[in-house]
């Protein structure tokens, strides 16, 4: 078996060394330095996963929806966990849905954007 390619990190010497590393990762494929925002290496093109894709669902009406359409699972129809939603819809009688969303829609509040675009896309 062959050993494991080993990537060295520079270690910074000044200040803003130090600062301009915080703004570099490597690549998942070759290894190379690259901007820690970047999607994908510019180098060999490796897709990179930490990166965190615009999500097509909306933060906002997902609180609206959680808030308003709750007790029936309207958030969960549109963040697309449909199974969820027709257990909200089946167990909408007791209003225990209800209380749940209304839980769920202060976690989306207080969620980061980039938290609900991983989560939720």
């Amino acid at each position: 078996m062959s050993e494991p390619d080993v990537i060295e990190v520079p270690k910074p010497s000044t200040q803003s060394d130090a600062a301009s590393l915080t703004d570099k990762k490597y690549c998942l494929g070759c290894g190379k330095a690259l901007h820690k925002s970047a999607p994908q290496c510019p180098h060999c093109g490796a897709p990179q996963a930490d990166v965190v894709p615009a999500g097509s669902k909306s933060r906002v009406i997902a609180i609206v929806l959680a808030l308003l359409l709750g007790g029936i699972g309207g958030h969960k129809f549109y963040l697309g966990r449909v199974g969820w939603g027709i257990l909200y819809l089946v167990f909408c009688w007791t209003f225990i849905p209800s209380i749940a969303a209304l839980v769920e829609a202060i976690i989306y509040i207080t969620m980061s954007d980039q938290a609900f675009a991983k989560k939720y896309g």
